[in-house]
């Protein structure tokens, strides 16, 4: 089965625009887990606009499941992760005032950045895992960087879901099948929700991770944070 990772940078958001701490991200997390989730996932960002680096520390003792730390590898980002040391580390280029994740790392180019970063974290038992576009050359790439696991950027497919679902999906599959023959973990995220989920799975060999947050917390909205983790925990049954 994939996992489901659930990212709650949208209820420190909530939180974050009223001041105190309603809702509380500490309490949401125990919640998701209770609920089924096998993994809690965090962005922080250097402006602590949403999840802040307290967070993360608050956030250890308490997940039980999978924890996953995304974030662009500047100084202060790499010192908290060795310092909480997560389960997981998602490596992501986004820049400081990108309002959501917007692209896959070039891991040609950077190739040699991403592999002192990674042999780092990987030194504390940190597993790893790069963002990346669904280009065939990106996941060679990051294979020589060392890493354990890429996760692929979605929102391509979900922007083409609606219209063509088998070519939006096509190039996932295929970068998907490549990185299974290297030995590569396959995590995905970035607006997959309940409409498009079930299909991707389907189609995406070797998925064993999915990151999702703005989508879960709205179909929380009108559903119940309860009942759609376990509607995700369904379509994403083998």
């Amino acid at each position: 089965m994939t996992k489901l990772s659930v990212n709650i940078n949208k209820i420190a958001t909530l939180r974050n625009s009223r001041g105190g701490n309603v809702p509380d991200v500490v309490q949401f997390a125990v919640n998701a887990q209770r609920f089924g989730a096998q993994g809690i996932t965090i962005h922080p960002r250097p402006d602590e606009r949403h999840i802040r680096y307290q967070d993360a520390r608050d956030l250890k003792p308490i997940v039980h499941t999978e924890f996953n730390i995304e974030g662009n590898p500047i100084e202060s980002f790499i010192h908290l992760v060795l310092e909480v040391r997560p389960t997981q580390v998602t490596l992501v280029p986004d820049a400081e005032d990108a309002i959501t994740s917007n692209a896959g790392w070039d891991t040609v180019k950077h190739k040699g950045f991403l592999t002192e970063v990674i042999r780092e974290f990987q030194s504390k038992g940190i597993r790893t895992s790069i963002f990346v576009d669904p280009v065939l050359a990106q996941i060679e790439g990051a294979k020589s960087t060392g890493t354990d696991r890429i996760e692929l950027y979605t929102e391509s497919y979900a922007l083409h879901y609606g219209v063509e679902k088998q070519q939006a999906v096509a190039p996932y599959a295929a970068c998907a099948e490549l990185a299974n023959q290297l030995g590569l973990g396959v995590n995905a995220g970035h607006d997959l929700s309940l409409d498009n989920i079930a299909f991707f799975k389907q189609e995406v060999p070797g998925l064993l991770e999915v990151s999702i947050g703005h989508a879960l917390v709205a179909e929380s909205l009108y559903l119940g944070v309860e009942n759609v983790i376990q509607m995700y925990l369904h379509k994403l049954k083998d």
